[in-house]
């Protein structure tokens, strides 16, 4: 039986749910790290510079191809030319590789949220206690479990009983506490010198490598490419304003990775007595340094518990929408209720999702071409997927369907202001950049260049 497709109820809820997939574990690990590698102030300065400009036009891209065809990207590129249906495919295996892993990720980050919350912050803080959690059998199986349960069951309420009023709630939250929490730590003692260096631009940090690096987290941090904007491009009104609404989602995700980055890097900076090096990336960040950080601060506890469940808030909403984008392709491609398109996609996680686990423990012998199975998923999603199928879009977009097939569903609602420089990204400058992040994503995966 087929459904009537949802649409959110306001321009808000859209705007909301779609900062919401935004604004995840890529705002909040990877781009302090970044920050802090590549200058501060000048990788800062060149990301927001990318985000209102190359970001922008992917996002609003994505969005009006989700709007225009009122379908998941499993169908949409194929409704816009049938011979491009391949590359709507090749865009849901993308967080259908990335859902089990996220998950199992949101579930040491349930875990840690607990944790703070009984006071173990001492014992959290201990070297080897990271290692020897995710290490174990049974403890991040079950914390994996309590995650993805969570976002499957939010799918099932559907686009407004789930998504949006999920959104609703835990946008406005994620905010206030990531301000909180940016205030506090910009005025503990000892933290000027960490506010400087993130904010003050110095030009002799500005190199290839600084650009490269902003312009991938652009895709980490915006849910470029995945899908996602897509299928809530779906869900979006036919009578709202595209380019309003994109400006406002890069807005949100925008001043939540400035605000990670101000929250993260001065505590480190005191921690550490100034050692940039102390920010290490991923999850050496998450788990292994900031609870050290909480552990040597005055109301380690409370700001520890604020901080996980900031991070939790983050991580749920980008879990569910990399989940919806999966099941709102299987409803399409065949015709299922949304029930069994989210239980079908939940065993998928979970069966996923504890092979990742075990790949740390008792499978930590198992290797895919010298990557662990976690390792492995996220090279090939984030490294050479993701920036394939987003050079691919701009191609499709600039050379197939021609970008007045975008800028006319922009202007169903009044002006496209930046027409003329959309068409020369989405035809030329934004294809070359992303194929520079490919080949520069790709070597890094194998070890031949550090990003």
């Amino acid at each position: 039986m087929e459904e009537t497709r949802s649409t959110f109820k306001g321009k808000l809820g859209f705007v909301l749910a779609a900062a919401g997939s935004a604004v995840g574990l890529g705002n909040l690990w990877r781009f302090p790290y970044l920050a802090a590698k590549y200058g501060g102030g000048m990788f800062l300065l060149v990301y927001i510079i990318l985000a209102v400009t190359f970001g922008f036009v992917l996002m609003i891209t994505e969005i009006s191809i989700g709007r225009k065809t009122q379908l998941s990207p499993l169908k949409a590129f194929g409704a816009l030319h049938k011979k491009w249906n391949w590359l709507g495919a090749l865009a849901t295996v993308v967080p259908l590789l990335i859902f089990p892993y996220y998950c199992l990720i949101g579930g040491w980050v349930t875990k840690y949220a607990g944790v703070m919350l009984i006071g173990q912050v001492k014992q959290a803080a201990q070297d080897d206690y990271f290692g020897n959690y995710i290490s174990s059998t049974a403890d991040p199986i079950m914390w994996f479990l309590i995650f993805i349960i969570a976002t499957t069951l939010v799918i099932v309420f559907g686009v407004n009983n789930g998504i949006e009023k999920l959104s609703r709630v835990l946008m406005p939250a994620l905010l206030i506490l990531t301000v909180g929490l940016s205030i506090y730590v910009v005025t503990r003692p000892g933290a000027s010198q960490g506010i400087k260096y993130y904010l003050l631009p110095n030009i002799k940090d500005l190199s290839i490598k600084t650009f490269l690096a902003a312009l991938g987290q652009l895709f980490y941090s915006m849910s470029l490419a995945m899908g996602i904007m897509i299928t809530y491009g779906s869900y979006f009104s036919k009578e709202e304003h595209i380019e309003k609404a994109t400006r406002q989602i890069e807005v949100f995700d925008t001043a939540i990775a400035f605000l990670a980055g101000l929250m993260i890097i001065p505590s480190v900076f005191v921690f550490s007595g100034g050692d940039k090096e102390a920010l290490g990336k991923g999850p050496s960040l998450m788990f292994v340094t900031l609870p050290k950080v909480f552990n040597s601060m005055p109301g380690g506890r409370i700001i520890g518990s604020a901080f996980f469940i900031l991070v939790l808030f983050a991580a749920i909403t980008s879990s569910v929408s990399i989940m919806e984008a999966i099941v709102s392709g299987i409803i399409d491609a065949f015709k299922i209720s949304r029930n069994r398109a989210t239980v079908l996609v939940a065993v998928f996680g979970i069966l996923v999702g504890i092979a990742c686990s075990l790949g740390f423990g008792i499978w930590s012998s198992v290797k895919l071409f010298g990557f662990d199975i976690l390792d492995f998923l996220d090279f090939i999603s984030n490294s050479v997927l993701l920036p394939f199928v987003g050079m691919m879009t701009c191609i499709v977009v600039g050379f197939v369907i021609k970008p007045d097939a975008i800028i006319s569903e922009v202007e169903l609602n009044g002006e496209f202001t930046m027409k003329k420089f959309y068409y020369a990204m989405v035809k030329w400058i934004a294809p070359i950049f992303i194929f520079a992040i490919l080949i520069s994503s790709i070597l890094e995966g194998i070890g031949l260049l550090k990003i």
